[in-house]
């Protein structure tokens, strides 16, 4: 047998749907917590950012919409962790945080 790795390449318009929807700093500020926390809940980053938990919400949405999150339900909580896509993506914003 033997053992193939098929990668799928994203097209110009799926690759313009995860920018989008990474488009706002709440956004990329969420993409970067969820990496240093995976399985963090909605609360948890409202805490974070001392921020509106309806905001949060609606960015955590769009996130999810746009492939760069997953959510797992635990009783009344959505845990949110990074999609397989997001985990290279994330490493984009990451590499700006550290320009000098």
């Amino acid at each position: 047998m033997y053992n193939v790795v098929m990668i799928k390449t994203k097209t110009a318009k799926q690759i313009e749907r995860h920018l989008k929807g990474a488009a706002n700093h709440y956004r990329i500020e969420i993409l970067l917590l969820i990496f240093e926390r995976d399985d963090i809940t909605l609360e948890d980053i409202v805490e974070t950012f001392d921020a509106n938990e309806k905001t949060i919400g609606e960015h955590t949405g769009r996130l999810y919409q746009a492939g760069l999150s997953n959510k797992k339900y635990r009783g009344k909580f959505a845990e949110h962790t990074l999609s397989p896509y997001s985990k290279t993506f994330v490493r984009f914003p990451r590499s700006f945080q550290k320009i000098l």
